[in-house]
């Protein structure tokens, strides 16, 4: 199934799993959302499960900061990934802090929706990429599926959780697809996944950027080179361990992410690799992703979104030292 549409059924499966879990944000009820990930829930729940909120970002967490705190489980959506903003001193301040301010006594099982990243031509606020903002704020788990099967067993993972998760979709995948067995068992939802396996390079990546790496390692073993892709899936916490056994045998890495590369996750991940692999490393560690600028109108995203040629220039850079 598409990735949206296994979001979707995840969401019913929690629905009628578990009558505490509600759904709430812009447009998520009659019209099922921009990107029909909600569509048919509220006609099959009902408003008081599947809610039609006003346009009020801060709001819509707030409520759901309350209802949490009287022992539901809501799942906001945040329409666009530049609309959270509003909400952030909610989420930050409030959502974040509440299980260490009461010393544990609190818990807060909010997951909150954030469709993320580009390459959909959108417009103005609609194709930024806030996960690091997020992951810098402790109390806060921050995810990212790439790929159908994860979306769905993510999604369930987190609605289950007592602490709030950031659950980043990355919309350009919406509506690839991939095979979803939902009677499976998921393994941790803070472990990283080897998606393609090497011995050259270790290229690591999460949410959108997944794809284009496999694709990268692709084009890079027709000239004989072997490239291993790191799923993070999760970027707070983030699986160091499961990146550096992966650099410890390739001895080279680059960190590809749709984000500004100054200041980014892949910043943070350079950073505890060289650290941690210094006497293993036989190149610096490597970032490709966004400039530091303002998301461009979309005739000019192509150029500001990392692709094929940007990722294999950092490959090819990296495999010279």
């Amino acid at each position: 199934m598409a990735l949206a549409k296994a979001i979707n059924e995840s969401l019913r499966r929690a629905l009628e799993s578990d009558p505490k879990v509600l759904i709430m944000g812009e447009d998520v009820g009659k019209l099922g959302g921009v990107f029909r990930v909600t569509d048919g829930l509220q006609k099959d729940f009902g408003e008081s499960r599947v809610i039609d909120t006003p346009l009020a970002e801060s709001g819509i967490v707030g409520t759901a900061i309350g209802l949490a705190l009287r022992g539901y489980r809501p799942v906001v959506e945040i329409q666009f990934d530049g609309f959270v903003f509003p909400a952030y001193d909610q989420i930050v301040t409030q959502l974040a802090k509440m299980h260490a301010r009461s010393l544990g006594k609190v818990k807060l099982p909010v997951v909150v929706r954030i469709p993320y990243g580009g390459g959909i031509g959108a417009v103005e606020h609609h194709s930024e990429s806030p996960e690091a903002l997020f992951a810098h704020v402790s109390g806060l788990k921050v995810v990212s599926p790439s790929n159908a099967s994860d979306a769905y067993w993510m999604m369930q993972q987190a609605i289950q959780s007592d602490d709030p998760v950031i659950f980043f979709e990355p919309k350009r995948r919406y509506w690839d697809k991939a095979e979803v067995n939902t009677e499976a068992i998921p393994g941790p939802l803070h472990k990283a996944q080897v998606v393609r396996e090497g011995t050259d390079l270790t290229l690591v990546a999460y949410g959108p950027m997944v794809k284009l790496c496999q694709e990268v390692a692709a084009a890079a073993a027709e000239e004989g080179k072997s490239l291993e892709v790191l799923d993070l899936r999760s970027i707070s916490p983030l699986d160091f361990d499961s990146v550096q056994a992966s650099v410890e045998k390739t001895r080279r890495l680059v960190v590809v992410h749709e984000a500004p590369v100054f200041l980014g996750s892949g910043a943070e991940i350079a950073a505890r690799i060289t650290e941690r692999c210094f006497y293993h490393l036989e190149a610096p560690v490597l970032r490709v992703g966004g400039y530091h600028a303002p998301y461009p109108p979309a005739r000019l995203e192509e150029e500001y979104l990392p692709g094929l040629d940007r990722v294999l220039d950092a490959v090819d850079r990296a495999l010279a030292y």
